[in-house]
């Protein structure tokens, strides 16, 4: 079995942002050379995501005013967790929503998808450099 290693990096503009990665995962696929396996994609921070679903900016839109009703940022002094001199307590909370990882099946050197799915990078508590790691396993 083979296994292939690679790292994205992100620094977004915005405290909250989708970031579609699909084609940054399957050029890893094709460099890993794997044809037949598995590809994990997680994010490596505790204030990020990485989920599947469509791209499609409405539902992007969707996304961002749900997560602010369930875990709005403001007020900051809702969170105890802000009382260490953070002010991300909510962008924990969305990242625990969101999810921190996604596992694709690869069949005849593809990722194996169903209809209109894609990968996302998910930002929380943005402005700053942050990580995503791809790990592809197989034959």
């Amino acid at each position: 079995m083979k296994s292939f290693r690679k790292e994205l990096w992100f620094n977004t503009k915005e405290r909250m942002e989708f970031i579609n990665i699909t084609g940054e995962v399957e050029k890893a696929l094709f460099e890993s050379g794997i044809k037949e396996g598995l590809c994990l994609v997680n994010a490596m921070h505790i204030t990020a995501s990485v989920f599947i679903n469509d791209d499609e900016s409405g539902l992007h839109q969707d996304y961002k005013k749900w997560l602010e009703k369930i875990a709005p940022h403001e007020p900051t002094s809702n969170y105890l967790h802000n009382r260490t001199g953070e002010d991300n307590g909510d962008a924990h909370l969305k990242r625990q929503i969101m999810g921190r990882e996604v596992v694709v099946a690869v069949t005849n050197g593809r990722l194996d998808f169903g209809p209109w799915e894609q990968i996302f990078y998910g930002e929380f508590d943005g402005r700053r450099r942050k990580r995503v790691l791809i790990k592809i396993i197989g034959e």
